[in-house]
């Protein structure tokens, strides 16, 4: 049987983590989730643990907010020491829809020679634009991002900074997870690209992508001037 395991950081996310523990678990195929939490202040952690009835719900607590990126790489490298084969990252806040998870592990567990899927990307830009209650302004941004992602680059991902991502172990296991540089959200444009400069094949499938309920978004104008200067010296780093 397939092992599928879900990683989501978490920062302050109390009004969603018990939801979001629900959804993944009742999933049909027997689901695993590992919650990466940065000491959340708001007691996240402890939600967490006191949920933690199934065998199936892990929780790494690290002692500060460190970043997206190295919460990614510390669950990574916690999963890489365990049996899984299919690795997922997504939201907390539900704008990435759970019940999306089976279609994107239908397409990894389905890859083969001819037709190889090894990274599988929920999109908001492959099929149009699929993005709900987001202000235009911020629309308008992620979209230019991806786009510029795309000319800068020349990977063929419509949709470069999503976060909904799913890897076949083997991807992450051909990975010098120490070498990537990038922690806010340009984490995840470098990980594809690095992915995809290994010779990995990247797909992508569309999703809908709704703006979260509750909660804060942890978007900031530092974390935007690191993606943005970390991509033009993407082609020049050697994978």
């Amino acid at each position: 049987m397939v092992k599928k395991i879900v990683i989501i950081p978490t920062y302050n996310e109390c009004d969603n983590i018990t939801r979001m523990i629900d959804a993944v678990l009742s999933l049909e195929g027997g689901w695993h989730l590992l919650i990466v939490d940065d000491n959340s202040p708001d007691g996240t952690a402890s939600l967490v643990k006191k949920y933690r009835r199934s065998t199936r719900l892990h929780l790494l607590q690290r002692t500060d907010k460190q970043g997206l990126g190295t919460a990614y790489l510390a669950g990574f490298r916690w999963v890489l020491e365990r049996d899984y084969d299919l690795i997922f990252e997504m939201d907390c806040d539900f704008s990435h829809d759970p019940a999306d998870l089976p279609r994107l592990a239908e397409k990894l567990a389905e890859s083969v020679p001819e037709c190889p899927v090894d990274v599988i990307v929920g999109s908001r830009y492959v099929d149009g634009v699929t993005v709900t209650n987001w202000p235009m302004s911020r629309l308008m941004l992620s979209y230019a991002a991806s786009k510029f992602v795309k000319i800068v680059t020349g990977m063929p991902v419509n949709d470069a900074t999503a976060g909904f991502v799913g890897y076949r172990r083997e991807v992450l296991e051909g990975m010098n997870l120490d070498r990537v540089e990038m922690v806010g959200y340009g984490f995840q444009i470098e990980m594809k690209y690095t992915a995809w400069r290994k010779g990995f094949t990247v797909k992508e499938l569309p999703i809908v992508f709704v703006d979260r309920k509750y909660g804060e978004s942890k978007m900031s104008s530092s974390i935007f001037g690191e993606a943005f200067f970390g991509v033009l010296k993407l082609p020049f780093r050697n994978f």
